[in-house]
């Protein structure tokens, strides 16, 4: 981690731009909708005057990233976001090289696997994902966006993010847990982290679940990405959690290798 005694002042300011935060808001309610919706719901739903919230879809449209109704006068996804997800997957070579390990980790150790994008020093992206036949079921999707620094993953970004810690304590402070940990401990966690390649979140972010997580290394030593295992706390022993973990950082350096060489 940088010393937390390092200047921030070389960090860009960004200038808010609300027309492009408020088209990117409409994207994001009409993904997660299971049906269309007319401006006026649009409008209210993201507290945007429905002139303007009309002049935006209206753009969007034009881009067929948003596809219009005229009977119903309702809005929703257009084909065009599909161009633009493909086209960001196929610049991203990390989904295409994790899906199948997550699969093989799903099957054999009956847990939910997930590859994470951590490039954005905020949040982290969900990238691939693979459930078993188990009956347990984590809420979440390919898509699903979290703060950086939690749950196993967090502990990961703020040993190889390159974040102070000062930086890092102001971001974990705005963290919710189900079962929340004291910083000085969390920061232990986040040493051992540093120090074996791997991080372990036992009962805190979601009560009864255990998640662990590898990191994807550059060869400078940064985090790219994560690969992520969660299980019921007692689904798998001590034993069989290093066993998967081994396993785990061995499919992390081999991506690695492809990604970066």
């Amino acid at each position: 981690m940088k010393n937390p005694t390092e200047s921030v002042l070389s960090v860009p300011r960004i200038r808010p731009v609300p027309a492009v935060s408020r088209a990117i808001a409409i994207l994001r309610l009409l993904g997660k909708m299971r049906s269309p919706m007319g401006v006026n719901a649009i409008a209210q739903s993201l507290k945007i005057v429905p002139s303007t919230c009309l002049h935006i879809l209206r753009a969007l449209t034009e881009e067929k990233l948003v596809s219009f109704d005229r009977t119903t006068k309702h809005y929703r996804l257009g084909a065009g976001m599909l161009t633009l997800a493909r086209s960001a997957i196929e610049a991203n070579a990390f989904p295409l090289l994790v899906q199948p390990v997550l699969d093989q980790f799903s099957t054999q150790w009956g847990v939910t696997a997930i590859g994470v994008d951590v490039g954005d020093p905020d949040q982290m992206v969900v990238v691939a994902l693979s459930r078993s036949n188990i009956p347990f079921r984590l809420h979440v999707d390919v898509g699903s966006v979290f703060p950086s620094l939690l749950s196993a993953t967090g502990r990961l970004v703020a040993a190889f993010g390159g974040q102070s810690e000062a930086e890092i304590k102001k971001r974990f402070l705005k963290l919710r847990w189900d079962k929340p940990l004291d910083f000085k401990v969390w920061n232990k966690e986040v040493v051992f982290a540093q120090k074996n390649q791997y991080s372990m979140d036992r009962n805190a972010y979601i009560a009864g679940v255990t998640i662990v997580a590898v990191p994807v290394l550059t060869p400078t030593g940064k985090i790219s990405h994560t690969i992520v295992c969660a299980s019921l706390m007692d689904a798998l022993n001590k034993k069989q959690l290093t066993q998967l973990v081994g396993e785990m950082q061995v499919e992390a350096r081999l991506i690695a290798d492809q990604l970066f060489t």
